[in-house]
């Protein structure tokens, strides 16, 4: 990855509010600067890790490393959408997920407007007779079933989630990009910042490679998995009574099981609705970050998109959509997160993938990493690069 590239804001702008900025500082030059945790990667998983560290064990040092602002990948620009388990399903050892992150919100004074009031599966056969869902979309969408889930506001959870990393001692740098890792018996992680020329290493006693959609080729995750850019898009606010006409009152997140076109969405609590359809796909340079959501495509894809929403029930045809993005996803073909050590090292270890589950799995699994690598407790049988 060239260190001079930019942090992409071709994405759009998503409707959450990050209002937590570490503040700035420097690293030193020597050639012998050691912290014993790096962490790549300021979205949720990193800076969840960081605070975790902390918590367990305040007199190791960890150092968060963001190429750009905190959360200003998918963290930030994710619908918010909280699911247990993974994509894969309840994969061996995993545990309660939800509850999980409940936990570790409440242990680091975490305030993200979460709310586990369950999460509806939509389809276009059948249906349960109390679904208060009734929308045309290629078919009739009702409610066939619900599952264990909620929504949080990912903006507040970035920033809670740094705020308690810092002031427990976590130095975060932003637009600090990790140029490449040197691998050893002890790592040195070579950081630019702000230009190619300004460089500086870090001895590191272990590493977190929190990954995403545009560090594959840094997580050895090039030939593993595929990333895609998804879309999502925020109204104005509704009237109670669209609300209700819409069948969702009881603020409950839903998503398409099974069916196509595939469509999710949830309610916020200024009563804006936050749907999400659609993947677009990286050019052949496989660079996400040059994806521009008002290029034609994704432009085409929004129109398209649009349109579809507010024909879904009369309370919605002539609404106002305010905020258009897209946000990274990372896939792998067995639908299983990453969790690992990396190819080149037992001192790094790589967490990601999450495939639409990462809202609440890359906060459950952060916490799980900074046991492992405190030595607290071991890797699960699955997440195998």
């Amino acid at each position: 990855m060239p260190a001079s590239k930019t942090l992409p804001h071709n994405w759009g702008t998503p409707p959450w509010v990050i209002d937590f900025q570490p503040p700035p500082q420097a690293l030193p030059r020597e050639a012998d600067f050691v912290a014993d945790f790096v962490i790549v990667g300021a979205g949720f998983t990193g800076l969840a890790a960081a605070a975790w560290l902390r918590l367990l064990d305040d007199t190791k040092s960890v150092v968060v490393l963001e190429a750009g602002r905190i959360g200003n990948g998918a963290s930030g620009r994710t619908g918010g959408m909280a699911l247990a388990e993974t994509s894969a399903g309840d994969l061996p050892g995993l545990g309660d997920v939800l509850s999980g992150i409940g936990k570790i919100f409440a242990r680091l004074e975490i305030d993200c407007e979460l709310v586990l009031s369950g999460a509806w599966e939509l389809s276009r056969s059948g249906g349960r007779a109390d679904s208060s869902i009734c929308w045309q979309d290629s078919g009739t969408l009702r409610v066939v079933n619900e599952v264990p889930g909620g929504t949080l506001d990912p903006g507040k959870l970035v920033s809670g989630l740094a705020r308690a990393a810092h002031q427990r001692g976590a130095v975060i740098l932003e637009n600090h990009r990790v140029a490449d890792i040197a691998w050893g018996e002890r790592p040195v992680v070579n950081v630019a910042r702000g230009s190619a020329k300004d460089t500086v290493a870090i001895t590191a006693g272990k590493i977190l490679l929190a990954t995403n959609g545009v560090s594959l080729e840094l997580s050895g995750l090039v030939q593993g998995a595929y990333p895609k850019l998804t879309l999502a898009a925020a109204t104005a606010p509704l009237s109670e009574q669209q609300i209700r006409a819409l069948g969702l009152e009881l603020n409950k997140p839903f998503y398409t099981e099974n069916s196509f076109p595939y469509l999710w969405g949830r309610t916020r609590p200024d009563r804006s609705i936050v749907w999400g359809a659609g993947l677009v796909d990286p050019p052949p340079s496989g660079d996400l970050e040059q994806v521009r959501v008002d290029s034609a495509q994704p432009a085409e894809m929004f129109a398209r998109f649009e349109k579809r929403v507010r024909g879904l029930h009369p309370a919605m045809a002539n609404i106002e959509f305010t905020h258009r993005w897209g946000g990274p996803i990372l896939f792998r073909e067995n639908w299983e997160p990453v969790f690992d050590w990396h190819s080149e090292s037992r001192n790094a270890l790589v967490i990601g993938a999450f495939a639409g589950h990462g809202v609440a799995l890359s906060n459950y699994l952060a916490a799980w990493a900074a046991e492992i690598l405190l030595g607290r407790r071991s890797l699960p049988t699955w997440g195998k690069l």
